[in-house]
């Protein structure tokens, strides 16, 4: 049964201030060491679990990824996109509001400055829903094969072109990342864009590993904004290649992108 509008009022208000209160405690793991702006969302799903998503910030701005993509990136890569509430710590800006009014098969009820619902009944918020897959060791034939299957979770209406990564930490943890496409193609997130901001939403650190996959094209290798921004995340990581039948092709992330910008001029005026 439906709660009387007035008690449905309250507590979709209650309920939205809890996520941006979340939402702003989120905010203190973003990463961004040249504007020091801290930004997050926070996702509600229909279970009640939430989802973060901060800012991440790149040397080459462009390749700065908003809380906003970052989140919907991470819950394609989980598997869920049940949303019913996406709640800012900031005002979303031009960019955002364009990017939400364009997602596929949503239609939002209610559209503020930094609320966004599907719904008018929302469910109270619980645990942050955890992105991690099993625990399978750090085998390169297993890391790419893992990325291989977690490819097939990704949002790839224009380019039917899947992509899936997974990454492995120091400490055992692994990720998974898909590419996210969107009509505006400046606005796509590739797979391993996706989970280096995924691990950075989560507070993981110390990549060791970072495992693609491209089935539709085995001998597939990061594209040079990914390779940038691996370089920035994780530039001690081994970068593995999925290679279909035969064993995966590795390269150390400081090969990716020989004499890359390192940003680190920007990083002393921003001290």
């Amino acid at each position: 049964m439906l709660l009387p509008t007035s008690k449905r009022v309250i507590q979709e208000k209650d309920t939205i201030s809890i996520l941006r209160d979340l939402a702003v405690t989120a905010a203190a793991r973003s990463y961004s060491p040249y504007t020091g702006l801290q930004q997050a969302v926070v996702v509600l799903l229909e279970d009640g679990a939430t989802v973060p998503g901060v800012r991440v910030e790149n040397a080459s701005f462009s390749l700065t990824i908003s809380p906003l993509i970052n989140a919907v990136s991470t819950l394609h890569a989980i598997g869920r996109v049940d949303i019913c509430a996406i709640v800012s710590s900031v005002p979303f800006n031009r960019s955002d509001m364009t990017y939400a009014a364009s997602m596929p098969n949503f239609e939002w009820k209610s559209f503020t400055t930094d609320a966004l619902t599907t719904t008018h009944d929302l469910p109270d918020p619980r645990e942050v829903l955890s992105p991690l897959l099993p625990d399978w060791g750090d085998d390169p034939a297993s890391g790419a094969r893992e990325a291989r299957e977690i490819s097939e979770l990704a949002h790839i209406p224009e380019s039917d072109f899947p992509v899936g990564c997974v990454v492995r930490t120091k400490k055992g943890h692994h990720l998974p990342g898909v590419n996210v496409e969107h009509p505006d193609w400046s606005q796509i997130l590739c797979a391993e864009r996706n989970v280096l901001s995924t691990v950075v939403s989560y507070g993981f650190s110390d990549i060791q590993q970072i495992f693609v996959s491209c089935p539709k094209e085995p001998g597939g290798t990061p594209c040079g904004a990914c390779r940038q921004v691996i370089l920035e995340l994780a530039p001690d990581a081994t970068v593995w290649m999925d290679r279909g039948n035969e064993p995966p092709g590795s390269m150390r992330a400081s090969e990716l992108l020989p004499g890359h910008f390192t940003g680190d001029i920007l990083r002393k005026r921003a001290e």
